[in-house]
């Protein structure tokens, strides 16, 4: 699957798209969940809980492995798709859109400029 163009990308395979609430929305790419395998567990972050860029803020778990979620921007969850706790496979289903993870109120919105372009996150898997 190609990676959206209108969304913003870390290298740690996380996406952001930021809405018009000044909400970030957050998910893993296709590549991070392809590389994953079959999703059998979400264990999701707190609404209201605040996290560093980088800082570890979530862990997803495969019938392969267990994967740690990085915080892309400094900020405070303000939702999380609570459907994931029944049914992981919507990011193995769905990564850009049912299968998304939280939400976050940014400290500064404008951090997302020094993430990635889906280019610039395409080359990054090259390496």
């Amino acid at each position: 699957m190609d990676n959206p163009n209108t969304l913003k990308y870390a290298d740690t395979h996380e996406w952001l798209r930021l809405e018009e609430t000044g909400e970030i929305t957050v998910g893993i790419t296709d590549h991070a969940q392809d590389l994953l395998g079959d999703l059998v567990f979400a264990e999701l972050p707190e609404v209201g809980q605040r996290f560093a860029a980088k800082e570890e803020c979530m862990l997803l778990e495969s019938v392969k492995a267990a994967s740690d979620i990085y915080m892309p921007v400094n900020g405070e969850i303000s939702a999380v798709n609570t459907a994931l706790e029944d049914e992981p496979e919507l990011i193995n289903e769905d990564s850009f859109g049912n299968g998304w993870l939280f939400k976050i109120q940014p400290d500064n919105a404008t951090d997302i400029e020094g993430l990635l372009s889906s280019e610039e996150y395409a080359s990054s898997l090259d390496d």
